[in-house]
C-alpha cells in the first residue's frame, strides 16, 4: 500500500490534524519547531491556518517554500519508529509515496 495524507486540517496554533490512506489519523503537534528559522512565518497573521497539501510531492506544506515531512507526520501519529516502519515496509504492508 502506498501511504499518502489525504486530508490536512490546521487546529490550534502549531497544531494540525492529518489523515492518511490507510486510515490512520490524528493530530500532529509541531509547537517544537515554531518560531525557529523559516517556521517563524507561522506566527503571521492566519499564515498557520493555510496549509494544504502540496499536490506536486504530497508534502504537508504552507506555500512552495514551508513544507513539513509527511512520513515523519505519518510515524509521530502511528506511534511508530523509523525502524519499525522500515520493517513493515519490506514485508511489503507499507510504502510511503
Amino acid at each position: 500500500m502506498r501511504i499518502k495524507v489525504i486530508s490536512v486540517k490546521a487546529l490550534e496554533k502549531y497544531k494540525i490534524f492529518v489523515s492518511f490512506n490507510d486510515g490512520t489519523e490524528g493530530i500532529y503537534d509541531l509547537s517544537d519547531v515554531a518560531g525557529k528559522g523559516v517556521f517563524k512565518a507561522w506566527d503571521d497573521g492566519d499564515y498557520f491556518n493555510r496549509v494544504f497539501i502540496n499536490p506536486e510531492n504530497d508534502a504537508i506544506a504552507w506555500d512552495d517554500y514551508l513544507e513539513i515531512d509527511s512520513l515523519n507526520c505519518y510515524l509521530h501519529i502511528k506511534g511508530i519508529t523509523w525502524e519499525q516502519y522500515k520493517e513493515m515496509s519490506q514485508q511489503n504492508k507499507y510504502a510511503f509515496s
